[in-house]
């Protein structure tokens, strides 16, 4: 299989920060999504941000901005097939979607996602923590799922377009429905810890 690619996922509304682009927000000295690039880009073979509205705000960080096609905000599973439609234009097969405000993701998320898929005719995984790490009421079988950390396949992106314009929104219910595996990350701590709140900010300042 080829390298996946990979699709920060900045669509949000960043509600609970007051809106606004919480990828752009100040962590230690680097933006959130400049640790969020640090991270995710020695795994991938190439990447895009999906962010809605002026793409201008993002162009210092040199990356292809996509938009959801998807209308009203449709939650996730938009930006995964705005960055599944960039990457059909690119002629990859898979890419890995991170969220743009969880910097501490484990830097062996792609290989260990990858894992997890072996030998699926579409490769499709969604990352997983044992329950009670993290805050999500995304459980299976004693996990959480962490939604928006997950391999995805290009062959896919149609039946992923059909069931948002059929009003779909729920990540799991679609990952299901092909099957999707899990990759689990047991490490200490949440490292799928995600920013939602000025008091998160400065959780995460204590983190670093």
């Amino acid at each position: 299989m080829k390298q996946p690619l990979g699709v920060i996922l900045a669509g949000g509304l960043a509600t609970r920060m007051g809106g606004g682009d919480k990828a752009l927000l100040d962590l230690g000295g680097q933006s959130l999504l400049a640790r969020v690039i640090a991270r995710l880009e020695p795994q991938v073979a190439g990447l895009a941000l999906n962010a809605n509205g002026d793409a201008a705000r993002f162009a210092g960080f040199g990356l292809s901005v996509v938009a959801d096609s998807v209308d009203g905000f449709a939650g996730p599973l938009a930006g995964v097939l705005a960055g599944l439609d960039w990457a059909a234009g690119q002629g990859a097969d898979t890419i890995v979607t991170v969220a743009a405000d969880t910097p501490f993701f484990p830097c062996d998320l792609v290989p260990r996602l990858l894992m997890a898929s072996e030998g699926m005719a579409n490769p499709l995984a969604l990352a997983a923590t044992p329950r009670g790490e993290a805050n999500t009421k995304s459980m299976t079988a004693g996990l959480v799922r962490h939604p928006t950390f997950g391999l995805w396949p290009v062959a896919l992106r149609d039946d992923l377009r059909a069931a948002l314009q059929d009003g779909l929104r729920k990540v799991v219910i679609w990952t299901d429905s092909h099957g999707g595996q899990l990759a689990e990350f047991p490490e200490a701590g949440d490292p799928f810890f995600n920013v939602n709140t000025p008091d998160d900010l400065a959780t995460a300042e204590a983190m670093l």
